[in-house]
């Protein structure tokens, strides 16, 4: 089996983007592949995090990933900070990584811009992202298109360990869907919807009432003409609204244009608030069943030992070539 490792970092409230663009892609891979899914909780330390509500959406995130559908008995679920190898094979990386590799990754272009300060955590965070890959030798990394530079700059670093080292790591390849990779804003269809956004208007959250999906999506912003048509460059927000659509009811996007045809854009959004709320609403009920049993937490434990296991071979083997003396202990 090909081993697949992703996660979600516990900042804001998983959206449904999220879910579509991630999460039900994870639970598919479950079946296939041997398949790691952590909470990324040092991911989130590169900005100011509320210590109180960093512990709840962590949390939160994985009792999602359990109320989604991913079984603890097929994959393993834990949080990232529970496994310290996670952060001693990033400050490895981090020696073997350029300046310029960093400087060019346009996520920290894009997070950096407009702040007054900006921590050095923002800047190395994707050699993190890279040790998280190459700890557990990953085959296929489910990212979003947003994320495959970092990906790539993982592969960089592993294929340059190994040409000075020799064989260590795998290099990965990143797995990107065609439909749904990048669910954008209900505000501004050319922004990815954000579980940290400044507007919660422009997000469905997870956890959204019914009433608020239906408010959310009748107050989506859409393109001019009555149209319902797939044409993501001239009409970006009907056709972001269509993926939700397609994705939540499990029907082509060819058979949500035909079931719309003349019939405008108020009789679509008003079925799709449906179609999204009959999608979530098992997932809700499930997440409230967890989060009252507390059960994540031995599930997150368990987990945390499978993965150390693995992530802990990698790093001696990394030692061991780099030419790191191990404390007897660890031998």
């Amino acid at each position: 089996m090909q081993r697949v490792l992703s996660g979600i970092q516990p900042s804001g409230s998983l959206t449904i983007g999220n879910y579509l663009g991630a999460i039900r892609q994870f639970v598919e891979l479950q079946h296939t592949a041997d398949c790691y899914f952590c909470v990324v909780d040092l991911h989130a330390l590169t900005v100011p995090q509320d210590p109180r509500v960093l512990r709840q959406k962590t949390l939160e995130v994985a009792n999602l990933y359990l109320a989604s559908g991913i079984d603890p008995q097929l994959a393993t679920i834990f949080v990232q900070s529970h496994v310290p190898a996670h952060a001693e094979l990033a400050w490895l990386l981090q020696c073997m990584t350029y300046y310029g590799e960093l400087g060019r990754m346009t996520q920290f272009k894009e997070k950096a811009g407009g702040k007054e300060t900006v921590t050095a955590g923002l800047y190395t965070y994707p050699v993190l992202m890279a040790a998280d890959i190459l700890l557990y030798q990953t085959d296929l990394v489910p990212v979003g298109e947003d994320q495959k530079q970092h990906v790539e700059l993982t592969r960089d670093i592993a294929q340059r360990f190994n040409n000075r080292f020799g064989p260590a790591l795998v290099v990965p390849e990143p797995m990107i869907q065609k439909v749904g990779a990048r669910i954008m804003a209900l505000d501004d269809p050319l922004h990815k919807m954000s579980k940290s956004t400044d507007n919660p208007e422009s997000a469905i959250f997870m956890l959204d009432s019914p009433d608020a999906i239906r408010r959310k999506i009748k107050h989506a912003v859409t393109d001019s003409g009555r149209e319902v048509r797939y044409d993501p460059e001239n009409k970006p927000a009907i056709s972001n609204l269509m993926e939700i659509y397609s994705l939540c009811a499990g029907e082509p996007l060819e058979a949500v244009a035909d079931r719309y045809n003349g019939r405008g854009y108020g009789d679509f959004k008003k079925d799709l608030a449906e179609v999204v709320i009959n999608r979530l609403a098992p997932l809700q009920a499930r997440y409230r069943e967890l989060a009252e049993s507390g059960e994540v937490l031995n599930i997150l434990s368990a987990g945390a030992a499978k993965a150390a296991a693995v992530a802990n071979a990698t790093l001696a083997v990394v030692q061991e070539k780099m030419g790191l003396v191990r404390a007897a202990a660890r031998l």
